[in-house]
């Protein structure tokens, strides 16, 4: 009898000083999240950033979330260390240009009773794209946190915690991709 692969998917609350990789290095992805089976994360965050990230082992699954084709949202919660100006998110919104890219256009907004801290929603993922973006305007990430990632939301998942996706998120996941 031939048995179906298991399929693993994960919601990991990432902190800061991990590195998203599968290399056998010091404060690696795979040993922080300490899973028994062969997982990857599913993209990745920069050491400093903190927040959502989903491992598994499907590779397809991987492939149609990062791919930036498919434009699957992702958002972050961010702190700035000056106070936002509204031009600052009018243009961030627009797109801005990193380098020999230009941003695709965003959903940003700063979040309620706050002077320095934002959320913002991309659909693609450059590398180190939020920093970079806020340096153009000469302004300094202070802390970054993914928040959701398509329709996984981290909510209340502990720093360095790991969860396994529900029935309802994994159903509705498969059904986005």
């Amino acid at each position: 009898m031939i048995s179906e692969k298991q399929f693993i998917y994960i919601a990991y609350n990432k902190p800061g000083g991990v590195i998203c990789t599968t290399e056998k290095i010091e404060g690696n992805i795979i040993d922080a999240v300490g899973h028994p089976e062969k997982i990857m994360p599913v993209g990745r965050l920069d050491k400093d950033s903190e927040g959502l990230i989903l491992l598994t082992n499907d590779s397809a699954v991987i492939n149609k979330i990062i791919h930036p084709d498919f434009e699957h949202e992702k958002e972050y919660i961010v702190t700035l260390n000056l106070p936002l100006r509204n031009q600052f998110l009018k243009s961030m919104a627009a797109g801005v240009t990193i380098g020999d890219a230009v941003t695709r256009p965003c959903i940003i907004k700063a979040e309620p009773d706050t002077k320095r801290v934002f959320r913002i929603i991309l659909k693609q993922g450059l590398n180190r794209q939020i920093r970079n973006m806020c340096s153009v305007f000469k302004y300094q990430v202070i802390k970054l946190q993914r928040v959701r990632i398509m329709n996984i939301k981290l909510g209340k998942l502990k720093t360095g915690e790991w969860r396994y996706l529900t029935d309802a998120e994994l159903s509705e996941l498969m059904e986005e991709l």
